[in-house]
This record gives C-alpha cells, sequence and structure tokens, in this order.
C-alpha cells in the first residue's frame, strides 16, 4: 500500500509501488487507472473498488476531506495491493478531487485514467469497454453517456436539459452528448496540458467545464453508453444553491469564451 498526500514527493514513493502499475496490461505504452474522488461514501466505496481491482485495475482513491469513520474505511482498503491514497486535508469539491486524482496518476506511470464515482451509480461492467476503446484511440476522451433506469430522479433528470443546451451554445456544437456524466477516461498528456493552462472549477462545475474546454482544443472524443443507477440510500453531495450557482457563473464564463472562439468553431464545423 502506498499512501500519498499533496505533499508526497515522487522520489519517496517505494520502488515495489512501480511493479505494481501495469497490473493486467498487454500494451508497454498503456496503463490505466481508476481514480476515484471520495467524501463520506464508506457504504459505496468498498463495492466499487473490489469490482475495479477484480479487473486488474489499479485505484487511486483521493480522499476529499471525509470523516473519521469514512477515512478509516479508505485506509483499509489502501492496504490492498493496486490501491493508492491521495488525501486531501480539508474538502475541496469533486472536481479538486478528481484533478489531485489525474495529477498523481500522472506522477505515478500511468497514461490514461478512469474517472469513477465513488458512490455505486455507475456500471462497472462497462469498464473493459471504455478502456478497450481508449487503447484504440488512445489520444481521446472515451466519455459515457447515461442510460437511466427507474431510480433517477426526475427533477435532475430535467434539470441535466438545461446545461446541455448551454454546452450546445458553448460549443457552438451537438458533439457533447453528456457533459455531466463522471464516467470517462482521460488521456493524461493532453488533460494535465489543460489543467497546467486554465483554470477549472473544483466542484460540481467541473466535468461539464472540462469537457467544454477539451472540445475548444479540438480534442477527440469517442462516446459510449453507460448504464446508470441511483441506489435508494445512495449519498448526493449536490447542493442545490451553491452549485447551481457554480454551475451558472461556469456558463457564463463558457459563453464568453465562446463569443471570443466563434469564429474559430464556425469555421471547424463548416470543415465537419
Amino acid at each position: 500500500m502506498t499512501r500519498l498526500t499533496s505533499a508526497t514527493p515522487l522520489a519517496t514513493i517505494p520502488a515495489p509501488a512501480f511493479e505494481q502499475l501495469a497490473l493486467g496490461i498487454d500494451e508497454d505504452w498503456f496503463k490505466p487507472c481508476a481514480v476515484i474522488p471520495v467524501y463520506n461514501h464508506e457504504r459505496t466505496l468498498p463495492a466499487v473498488v473490489s469490482a475495479l481491482r477484480d479487473q486488474d485495475l489499479p485505484c487511486i482513491l483521493v480522499d476529499d476531506g471525509s470523516s473519521p469513520v469514512a477515512a478509516a474505511t479508505i485506509d483499509a482498503l489502501a492496504e490492498r495491493a493496486g490501491v493508492f491514497l491521495f488525501r486531501h486535508a480539508v474538502n475541496q469539491g469533486k472536481g479538486g478531487a478528481v484533478t489531485s486524482g489525474l495529477r498523481e496518476a500522472s506522477r505515478l506511470g500511468f497514461s490514461h485514467a478512469l474517472q469513477v464515482d465513488a458512490d455505486g451509480q455507475h456500471d462497472l461492467g462497462s469498464v473493459s469497454l471504455f478502456l478497450d476503446r481508449a487503447c484504440q484511440a488512445p489520444d481521446a476522451v472515451v466519455c459515457g453517456y447515461p442510460l437511466y433506469d427507474a431510480s433517477v430522479p426526475k427533477g435532475r433528470l430535467y434539470a441535466r436539459y438545461l446545461t446541455h443546451v448551454w454546452v450546445w451554445i458553448n460549443t457552438l456544437s451537438l458533439s457533447i452528448r453528456d457533459s455531466m456524466c463522471g464516467f470517462r477516461v482521460y488521456p493524461l498528456r493532453q488533460t494535465l496540458a489543460l489543467l497546467d493552462s486554465t483554470r477549472l472549477g473544483k466542484r460540481m462545475d467541473f466535468d461539464t467545464e472540462i469537457l467544454v474546454r477539451l472540445f475548444w482544443r479540438e480534442q477527440p472524443m469517442v462516446w459510449l453508453p453507460t448504464r446508470v443507477h441511483y441506489p435508494r440510500d445512495g449519498v448526493s453531495h449536490f447542493r442545490l444553491w451553491r452549485d447551481n450557482l457554480l454551475i451558472s457563473a461556469m456558463h457564463a464564463r463558457l459563453f464568453g469564451g465562446m463569443l471570443v472562439r466563434a469564429p474559430k468553431l464556425l469555421c471547424r464545423r463548416w470543415r465537419e
């Protein structure tokens, strides 16, 4: 087990940790892992980690300032081979946790990172399909678009369409099928190039903003359907007023960015 903190230099990671980086991977250049942002998901996280490790996928858990009870569960999971832990002392939000996880994945030598929520909503039976497509198209972001069952809250389902419309406006395109589904494979080199040059939202605005900004950079994207289930006793950290304000501010920033890029975006659409 290797525990990491925001101050852990790469040189201090024991050498045996690197021997675990490519478990189950046939291609030397393709080294995927899972990045899991965690904030008080002690009930659902063990099953998520077990499902991923059963597929020989290394996991980076990002403890985003969880409670002591949740932190103890995370510590126990981090004792498993192929599981790495990065800890925030103070909660930074989903976007901040994913960003830290992506940076650690790169520092550990991974080439791609599968973003997975810790709440058990995602169908982990499609992991192999997503990784296979990422291997076939290594420069692309492999994005999931959700297939909901009857468990989806109708208010959240309908509210997503407002973000869909704003994304289509801010890209002048219908190419992004769903910007809010947090089940996607990032190519780390291209993604970190964006994160190193642009300040993105750190909370629930992250998933949408990063896709729009990657689209502006003409980042290839592959879209695959993925089943999404909302557990009856699931934990949601979406804060109605705070997160809606952040998302509204994010759309306003992106709209301004779209206006500056509009000629280029329109020329690109004409070429396509």
